[in-house]
């Protein structure tokens, strides 16, 4: 982890951060994020999956020197697994101790058993506690994959930045942490919690900003090679497909190809790479063979009269 670093002070410190970690963002996420930070508001990022949502929280717990504590939503996630539960066996234990000392105070029982000795903090509430290098990054990943009533619960830490244990009473935290929530939109988020979260729609890439990234997170991949990747992930964009190619596919496409010593694409490379873009049969198949042909001869042309 790098040492501590303060918070951006403009839209412009907020741009260098991000390129700091080697992030590409445009100037409008720039804008929200150091709002975000300067105003101590949690961050609501929502787009397609492999976009970069996640990439922010990470890149921020880099450049800040901050810790990252992340919070991987799942159907059916509980405050047991989000927030904390207590040591139930070691709990029988200290019972099981006391009474063999003759201790039969159920209420001093009761007391010493519910105390933070035998609570296991899950992420929630280890972002609440306080850290010597300052507050850390809280990522809830995917919220979207959730049930409502979760939702509901995370009214609470994201407008207090607290949680209240019946056993131990509220636990706030002396500094709020940097909250960044994001969402693929596979479902609504209620109004409730995103009013209470400054939001950002994170879209594809355009053909220049995707071969920007692809430079910086991929430097060995030729320059012909990188014009040909990026042109060809964008058409696919264009088709009709149940899920398209996001930037985490495109990279894993470059270092693919890379890997097979490929320096420029053919139709065969295409077809036989196809899974590494593509994660759906359905589109596999309406791509391959003469489709992907058809897309590279476009995406030749195009490159070759942008390099000329």
């Amino acid at each position: 982890m790098a040492a501590k670093a303060p918070l951006p002070s403009s839209v412009d410190e907020t741009l260098a951060l991000l390129a700091r970690g080697r992030y590409i963002g445009e100037r409008n996420l720039a804008t929200v994020l150091y709002l975000a930070l300067k105003l101590g508001r949690p961050l609501f990022l929502e787009g397609e999956a492999g976009v970069g949502k996640t990439e922010i929280a990470k890149v921020l717990a880099e450049t800040l020197g901050r810790r990252l504590v992340r919070l991987q939503c799942y159907e059916g996630l509980d405050v047991s697994a989000a927030v904390y539960e207590w040591n139930y066996p070691r709990q029988m234990v200290e019972i099981r101790v006391a009474e063999a000392a003759g201790e039969h105070d159920r209420e001093k029982l009761s007391g010493d058993i519910f105390d933070e000795r035998f609570l296991i903090e899950r992420p929630l509430l280890q972002a609440l506690r306080p850290d010597a290098q300052g507050a850390p990054v809280l990522l809830i990943d995917e919220l979207d994959r959730t049930d409502e009533p979760f939702e509901a619960f995370l009214l609470e830490v994201l407008s207090d930045f607290q949680i209240t244990i019946p056993e131990l009473g509220t636990i706030k935290a002396a500094e709020p942490p940097v909250v960044i929530v994001t969402s693929n939109r596979t479902r609504e988020i209620h109004d409730a919690l995103k009013r209470r979260c400054f939001y950002h729609w994170v879209d594809y890439p355009s053909a220049a900003r995707e071969l920007e990234i692809l430079q910086v997170k991929a430097p060995q991949v030729s320059a012909t090679l990188s014009h040909q990747i990026v042109g060809f992930v964008q058409a696919l964009r264009d088709e009709d497909l149940f899920k398209a190619p996001g930037i985490a596919e495109t990279l894993d496409w470059a270092d693919a190809l890379t890997q097979l010593d490929k320096v420029a694409l053919d139709p065969q490379a295409i077809d036989d790479t196809l899974g590494v873009l593509l994660k759906y049969q359905d589109d596999i198949a309406k791509i391959q063979g003469s489709e992907a042909a058809r897309l590279l001869n476009e995406v030749k042309a195009a490159v070759a009269h942008s390099l000329a």
